[in-house]
């Protein structure tokens, strides 16, 4: 029985288990059809290894693919959470329908639906960027690119970039690696550095999605140029060119997705901590402008970052502040570093409760749904 391990997004609470949940050695822990209603439950099984078996995880994935296509609706009123469920395999089948005619159409449609889950609620999507389910890495190649129009469009955003800017940066964002999405996810899971022919397929990638997308119908400049050069370097040590005239667009791109590939967790390295891989962002930058919207965009202590308070407490950030250094958070342990069923806020303004540092042990917060902090704002 081969089994992979069950992670935050492969269930959903009040709806029936699309398989059976096992532990490490193959055991029975919960069988397929029951229906969890509670956070907790969900990280007590997480808390043991839960597994499933690969065949039925195929199926799950297969099936949310198909529905994500599918022109009936689901039956159960969607949550913002299940609605940005969806965006990942949504982002699938739009990259494998790069053949069909009215892909471009297609790719400014999924860019909008992003869009419209930020401006509902943008504290949730930065959580949901920053605090990715560092379990599921079998989607990494997907997951980066929805994280990167995210942070793309806040950064656009505080920079002054108009409506079509923006979404064009957003649409190079999604498709920047359409041409290595598959090789990406395997190097996050393979645990060791990319052979030769896979550092030669990820230096060819821009230019090759460029390629596609023009063979794809895409006649937007700025969308194509973006794509062709987010790996170029001003210094012209970039690659696949060596280029040292870089438009403003890849310049941007190209630091949103660095800064996320930094702070995201992969088999072989822990994620890069926030504020480290902001600094370096910035430095990196020279200071541009880009890199100090997404700094200010995010704050310091953005929505998803573990900390530690001035009470002992450990919580997980879930709103921005007043200011960069003085968030709202949710306690997920007491002042002793004991786990809490329970999730008191705390406003880390307040000095009895201020952020005295980085929270370290992030083995806890993995497996902290977020509707435990937000509840189940509907769609």
């Amino acid at each position: 029985m081969q089994l992979v391990k069950l992670a935050l997004g492969h269930i959903r609470l009040g709806e029936p288990l699309a398989f059976a949940v096992r532990d490490a050695g193959g055991r029975l822990l919960l069988a397929r059809g029951q229906v969890l209603d509670d956070s907790a439950q969900v990280e007590a099984l997480l808390a043991r290894d839960a597994c499933v078996e690969a065949g039925e995880m195929q199926a799950l994935l297969l099936s949310r693919r198909q529905a994500a296509s599918a022109d009936d609706e689901p039956k159960r009123p969607d949550t913002i959470f299940t609605l940005w469920q969806g965006v990942v395999p949504q982002l699938d089948a739009l990259l494998r329908s790069l053949a069909e005619a009215g892909f471009a159409t297609r790719a400014d449609e999924l860019a909008r639906h992003i869009v419209s889950l930020i401006e509902r609620d943008a504290d949730i999507a930065i959580y949901l960027s920053v605090r990715p389910d560092a379990r599921d890495l079998s989607n990494y190649g997907l997951t980066h690119a929805v994280h990167c129009a995210v942070i793309g469009l806040l950064m656009a955003r505080r920079i002054g970039w108009d409506e079509r800017r923006t979404l064009t940066l957003m649409k190079a964002a999604l498709t920047m690696n359409l041409s290595a999405v598959e090789l990406q996810s395997r190097l996050a899971l393979q645990g060791e550095p990319p052979t030769s022919a896979q550092r030669a397929t990820l230096r060819a990638h821009p230019q090759q999605a460029g390629a596609r997308l023009r063979a794809a119908g895409v006649d937007d400049s700025a969308w194509l140029q973006a794509v062709e050069q987010h790996h170029e370097r001003a210094d012209g040590s970039g690659y696949p060119q060596g280029l040292t005239q870089i438009c403003e667009m890849a310049q941007a791109l190209r630091l949103v997705d660095v800064f996320m590939a930094k702070i995201s967790e992969r088999s072989d390295r822990a994620p890069l901590a926030l504020q480290l891989a902001a600094r370096q962002l910035f430095q990196e930058s020279g200071g541009s402008p880009a890199a100090a919207a997404i700094i200010k965009e995010l704050g310091i202590y953005p929505p998803g970052a573990l900390v530690q308070l001035a009470s002992g407490e450990r919580a997980i950030v879930v709103r921005r502040g007043a200011s960069a250094t003085t968030p709202l958070v949710g306690c997920i342990t007491d002042s002793k570093g004991a786990a809490i069923v329970d999730t008191p806020t705390r406003d880390t303004a307040e000095a009895a409760f201020a952020i005295v540092g980085a929270g370290a042990d992030k083995s806890l917060a993995r497996r902290v749904l977020p509707e435990r902090f937000y509840g189940l704002p509907a769609a």
